[in-house]
């Protein structure tokens, strides 16, 4: 990609002192590991850059036309990154999410630190091989502290493949990341809460080391999906975690899964009049998110991304049940408060929440 044109993110150099992670560590770790993108001759790169970032203003502004929510700030371009910034946003934002975060002194901290910084950065490496976009609310300066990414190989890469026009496939990806940015921005309380189900969920872990145990699982996993079982990421997950963790980690999964079905639904919802070929591209996506080699859907079920698969897909039947029962106005409820967040079962069962929610 020309990189002159592209934004560039800068990861931590260190870590806080105390910190299960070497954010350091993970960033050159995943620097050295990042497969190329595909090359494009700089002219054609600088003016996809510009497109990309034009076409994310005005991405939000059909995402707050639909949805109702807006932030009271004018639109503002995304950041266009390669690979590499990618990894150094993802660092600087996973830095500051966990922060707060210390393990006891020692030389075993020290060396966890390094080793859990060398996997986090093997799993960065094959992520950024695979993000489109991504919101992150922590990521930007405490002024605007959201920052919504555009990871362009990829997004050009991905867009080749499914074989659909480019325009409309960058249009489709920056109304996804838009409507994360406007849940955020738009929802004055839902960026302390998300931090503060992370922090709680992390400060009950008593072992560190739950990326290295997970990675550990890779044999067990290899030999299942050759035995044509799918992992379950979740189901290693709650292997690990103790009845306060499950309950924490129930609360993040409903919200992630909310978030992420809001924003599928948006980007199919406003259709055709603004990407042509929406049908086409979302029944060609869901078919590459399902596929890959053995070992692509191993690491994508120990990293937790077939789980983000079923978010998608789960969250995106409830917004869709909710709207249709009760307009988008009516979905907005959700936004009111921790309280009025659909709980995992709601997810599944949306009449469910429909109830709780109704007038007495």
């Amino acid at each position: 990609m020309g990189q002159p044109a592209l934004s560039t993110p800068q990861a931590p150099r260190t870590g806080p002192a105390g910190a299960p992670i070497d954010w350091a560590v993970a960033a050159v770790t995943a620097q050295r590991l990042l497969p190329p993108g595909p090359a494009l001759p700089v002219d054609d790169a600088a003016a996809a850059v510009r497109q990309m970032r034009a076409m994310s203003v005005i991405a939000e502004e059909h995402v707050r036309k639909l949805t109702g929510l807006d932030d009271g700030r004018p639109p503002r371009p995304a950041e266009v990154v390669d690979r590499p910034g990618w990894v150094d946003a993802a660092t600087e934002g996973l830095c500051r999410l966990l922060a707060d975060y210390r393990t006891p002194e020692g030389r075993t901290r020290r060396v966890l630190s390094t080793t859990t910084g060398m996997q986090v950065g093997v799993a960065l490496a094959f992520l950024a091989s695979r993000v489109l976009g991504q919101y992150d609310p922590f990521g930007g300066p405490s002024e605007d502290p959201g920052r919504l990414l555009l990871v362009a190989p990829n997004v050009i890469n991905v867009g080749q493949t499914l074989d659909v026009p480019a325009e409309e496939f960058q249009m489709w990806v920056c109304l996804h990341e838009a409507t994360h940015r406007l849940q955020f921005n738009a929802v004055p309380w839902l960026r302390d809460h998300f931090s503060s189900q992370v922090q709680s969920f992390v400060s009950s872990t008593e072992d560190p080391d739950t990326v290295a145990k997970m990675i550990g699982r890779l044999p067990a996993a290899v030999r299942g999906v050759r035995r044509g079982e799918a992992p379950d990421a979740l189901g290693v997950l709650s292997l690990l975690q103790d009845p306060e963790q499950r309950a924490v980690l129930d609360r993040l999964l409903a919200l992630a899964t909310l978030l992420e079905g809001h924003a599928d639904h948006v980007m199919d919802a406003v259709g055709p009049s603004v990407v042509p070929s929406v049908r086409v591209i979302r029944q060609r996506f869901t078919a590459r998110r399902q596929g890959g080699s053995i070992i692509e859907r191993v690491l994508r079920a120990v990293l937790g991304m077939d789980a983000k698969l079923r978010q998608y897909a789960e969250g995106a039947a409830f917004t869709s049940h909710v709207v249709d029962a009760v307009g988008m106005d009516g979905f907005n409820a959700v936004w009111t408060s921790p309280e009025t967040l659909p709980t995992r079962a709601e997810i599944i069962d949306p009449a469910a929440w429909l109830y709780r929610m109704a007038p007495a």
